[in-house]
């Protein structure tokens, strides 16, 4: 087995003040002022970031409006896919750069974050070939008359894209593919605990032959996001974040009617039959949690296993938890780091104090991780809960962190139920060997991804989204470039 090697520290870090990116040019805050970005591994500073506000944001705005209608919006579809194609190859190249500067900045193991490379290269490349693809209808129309319908697929403007913290580079390329595939521009907020990588990305555009103020990155804190929302020359926003965060946006847009698509929160149920292959679901329920330190939108937070098996899943579940190793996110072993910030720490522990007091059981962990190389980070035990009522708050509310509660059923009738008695649809996985089980699971599942006998697998192929409060509009997939598209139709009279 060859042992993964650890890049150097990223040349980007060289510099401790790190501007924002608008109109092809690292600029600073108009304001002057700067936030931090610590390592939530060590508290270490990485960077002093620009801190963008309204001001800053209409700037940017303004470059993306100027870039678009300029040649961009008419360049060729090839062209831009010629241009996708090479920040592709650009991507790949520099990705162990950018994986770094996301352990760096998120906590999240070296060892999972270059896992993405694939991903990301993979997400651009796929965009590349949807912007060959769109195309218009010729309409034989009933229309009385000698009359020619068609319609026209053009780009929609100016996107603000406005990003989580919990994937920077996968999501840094997920907004952007379907924004460059399109001809649109696009504005881009990274979340303030993870701005680093989306800059760089931004600098590797530039370098791959992205006109300057098509891809703009604004970094702030929540007033920028909220100029973006309310900005009256943004034609489309893109979020993936929480669902008040979400709900915010939408009224924000309302007034300009601005097209919106919302990927939000999830309390994604997981689904263990008696028949189910236990060796492959004992370690993916666990990592369909603990990967990220619980910090995906689709984690697999409830687990519901069939009562024949129930006590000996558990018993295995705990034991592989215990195995998982967590540290040092630059340790090629580790398999779970912090979480990405003090108060991002001190919301789960609330939480696991609240599941102690309304009765749930830990099984294993439920504290803060304490001693050489833990004190100065944000490291929190993997921790599994018995004993759950479905009314308790950790059953019922998102806590993005590594925490999972556990419970029993007995029919396919009743868990089903219990699967859907949520507020959220986005994620859910199913484990049997059944096929009928297996079709009837997925079939009656109200989620936006069903998952059968794996968890949380991607593909750019395929749409990722939501039901209910998990959002709306789907990423990945034939139909995503869509919602970055108008239809004009076209009447011509012949006679």
């Amino acid at each position: 087995m060859t042992m993964m090697t650890i890049p150097p520290r990223p040349a980007l870090l060289d510099t401790l003040q790190q501007d924002m990116l608008i109109g092809g040019q690292r600029v600073p805050a108009l304001s002057g002022k700067r936030f931090e970005t610590r390592n939530p591994a060590t508290g270490e500073l990485l960077a002093m970031i620009a801190q963008g506000g309204p001001e800053d944001v209409d700037r940017a705005v303004k470059a993306a409006r100027a870039a678009f209608e300029g040649p961009w919006r008419r360049t060729k579809p090839v062209d831009r896919q010629r241009i996708m194609l090479r920040l592709a190859d650009l991507v790949e190249q520099h990705f162990e750069e950018l994986a770094m500067l996301d352990t760096l900045d998120l906590g999240a193991p070296y060892s999972r974050t270059i896992m993405g490379k694939a991903r990301a290269g993979a997400l651009l490349r796929y965009y590349a070939g949807q912007a060959m693809l769109i195309t218009g209808d010729t309409i034989d129309n009933n229309a009385p008359g000698d009359v020619l319908s068609h319609t026209l697929k053009e780009p929609i403007g100016v996107v603000a894209a406005i990003n989580p913290w919990n994937g920077p580079i996968g999501m840094a390329v997920w907004k952007a593919g379907p924004v460059l595939a399109t001809g649109c521009t696009l504005v881009m907020k990274p979340a303030e605990q993870t701005p680093l990588s989306a800059l760089r990305f931004g600098e590797l555009c530039l370098e791959a032959g992205v006109p300057e103020g098509v891809i703009n990155i604004v970094t702030g804190l929540g007033d920028a996001g909220a100029a973006l929302s309310s900005h009256p020359d943004v034609d489309k926003i893109a979020f993936t974040g929480s669902t008040g965060v979400g709900e915010k946006i939408l009224h924000a847009a309302a007034p300009t009617m601005k097209r919106v698509t919302v990927e939000l929160g999830g309390k994604s149920p997981n689904i263990v039959f008696a028949d189910a292959d236990l060796d492959k679901a004992v370690p993916a329920a666990a990592m369909a949690v603990f990967a990220n330190a619980g910090q995906i939108c689709s984690a697999g937070t409830r687990l519901f296993v069939q009562s024949a098996i129930h006590d000996e899943f558990m018993e295995r579940l705990a034991a592989f938890t215990k195995t998982i190793k967590v540290g040092d996110p630059l340790d090629p072993t580790t398999q779970m780091g912090p979480v990405v910030s003090l108060p991002q720490m001190d919301k789960i522990l609330a939480f696991i104090d609240g599941a102690n007091t309304e009765g749930a059981r830990p099984l294993t962990g439920g504290a803060r991780m304490s001693g050489v190389g833990y004190d100065a980070g944000y490291f929190i035990e993997p921790t599994i809960f018995t004993h759950v009522a479905d009314h308790m708050t950790i059953a019922r509310e998102e806590i993005f962190g590594p925490v999972l509660s556990a419970f029993t059923f007995d029919t396919v009738e009743e868990v089903l139920a219990r699967a859907n008695a949520t507020e959220f649809g986005l994620g859910s996985g199913v484990w049997t060997r059944d096929l009928g089980t297996a079709h009837r699971m997925a079939r009656g599942i109200r989620a936006g991804s069903v998952w059968v006998n794996c968890y949380q697998m991607l593909d750019p192929a395929v749409p990722f989204g939501g039901y209910k409060m998990s959002g709306f509009g789907r990423e990945s997939g034939p139909h995503h470039i869509e919602d970055y598209l108008e239809t004009k139709a076209v009447w011509i009279n012949l006679d």
